[in-house]
């Protein structure tokens, strides 16, 4: 495990590699420098570990708030229609923009001091969003806590394999399940808590004081790396970085098209799933309860998914596994969807472990931070392009055909090119590699 003086030291140590470690090719062991020793519990990696877990926390309470809370801030704000739909788009839109950016930004600035800033940057944002009147306002300071979000995505990947190298599966693991919890708990709260204070404003705005907590664990390891950078001085500044370009590489374009694809129906289940159920005869308070069935069972699926995933030499059964789930799933919601609704749920849940199954492959993929933070870039980014067009699309084919055979039909064709994607990157291979 690298130390916090190494690891988070910005531009004077390349990330997540030991000064003396060339950046394209595997690290020394851990004894083999003293760069690479161990950091101390409380004071290392359990500071890293609890920092990325507040983090996780935060990365889409402030989407599925909005989500909740949305007919509210139409009305509260007098947004159109077609700006509505802007709202719901636009998370997709930063992520791609946004994310993009980040390997950028490691190369210039400690990890540990960037996350501040994002932290920093998302609580601004969501403030800023409900003390506006402004239509135009509340879409710029959305766009400002999105950016946030988008750069703590990136980085999470990068941070497991930069501390935790051993423990990629079960470290991934907790942080999918914190990002789960904050999602179920901010869409669950949001409303009562706008309720409760007269406002959707308070709704909305309570998420900034998720971020600032946050923020509390990474002050201390950014200031460790700013004086770290001091101490060595601008020499590591001066040798020479092999650049990463994974947009050149079949393996990087596979990862981006696993990650927008399994996206893409994440995206879809969340903006539609409880208005499939709704159609079907449910109540909609039973189709709410429906759609966070798909969450509430998914949590032991991110669990466990890491840990498995880093424990099969080739990931093409996991793959299978669950294209094979989310396929049963789809035919049942087109088919069946009010008798057995509830195994569709069942099944959908288990599909979705694609997610947790693509952040850890992106750490498997990269001997390096370095090569990780760059995988990890190019792979959410490129992704969340594809992803944002899967709920547009859906609604249109939903609006022109009045069922859901036909969009479920478009899930069912990204979920082969999802499986395809998979297969290419089931076998153990390494992004510096190609």
């Amino acid at each position: 495990m690298t130390p916090p003086t190494a690891a988070l030291a910005g531009p004077d140590v390349a990330p997540g590699v030991p000064p003396a470690t060339p950046v394209d090719g595997p690290p020394d062991p851990p004894a083999a420098t003293p760069a690479a020793t161990p950091a101390r519990p409380g004071t290392g990696g359990l500071l890293v570990l609890a920092g990325m877990l507040l983090v996780a926390l935060n990365l889409r309470a402030a989407i599925t708030s909005l989500g909740a809370l949305l007919d509210e801030v139409r009305t509260g704000l007098a947004l159109s229609g077609a700006m509505a739909g802007f709202v719901t788009t636009l998370p997709t839109i930063a992520f791609a923009v946004f994310g993009a950016f980040t390997p950028w930004l490691v190369r210039r600035v400690a990890p540990a001091r960037v996350l501040v800033v994002a932290m920093v940057t998302l609580a601004l944002g969501q403030l800023l969003r409900v003390l506006t009147g402004s239509a135009v306002v509340f879409l710029v300071a959305s766009a400002l806590a999105l950016a946030g979000i988008a750069v703590a995505n990136i980085l999470l990947p990068m941070l497991v394999k930069q501390y935790f190298p051993h423990r990629t599966g079960l470290i991934t693991g907790a942080y999918t399940v914190a990002l789960t919890l904050g999602t179920t708990v901010a869409a669950a709260a949001a409303v009562p808590i706008a309720h409760a204070f007269g406002s959707w404003r308070a709704g909305l705005g309570v998420w900034a004081a998720l971020a600032l907590v946050a923020v509390l664990p990474w002050v201390p390891l950014a200031l460790r790396a700013r004086a770290a950078a001091r101490r060595a001085g601008r020499t590591a500044q001066a040798s020479p970085r092999s650049r990463i370009r994974p947009e050149r590489t079949r393996l990087g374009w596979a990862m981006a098209t696993y990650f927008g694809a399994q996206s893409l129906s994440g995206y879809v289940v969340m903006g539609w799933l409880a208005q499939l159920f709704r159609d079907a005869g449910y109540q909609p308070q039973d189709a709410g309860l429906l759609l966070a069935g798909v969450t509430a069972f998914g949590v032991p699926v991110a669990l466990v998914m890491p840990a498995i995933a880093t424990r099969l030499r080739t990931l093409r059964p996991l793959v299978l596994f669950l294209s094979l789930s989310a396929t049963l799933s789809y035919l049942g919601l087109a088919f069946a969807p009010h008798d057995l609704a509830l195994l569709w749920v069942i099944l959908l849940a288990v599909g979705q472990g694609a997610f947790p199954l693509i952040l850890t492959t992106i750490g498997l993929r990269a001997r390096t931070a370095e090569g990780t933070v760059q995988l990890s870039a190019f792979a959410q980014s490129t992704g969340y392009v594809i992803a944002g067009l899967g709920p547009l699309l859906v609604g249109i084919l939903y609006e022109a055909t009045g069922g859901w055979q036909v969009p479920i039909a478009f899930l069912l064709l990204a979920l082969v090119v999802q499986t395809g994607a998979g297969l290419a990157i089931a076998r153990p291979r390494y992004i510096e590699d190609e």
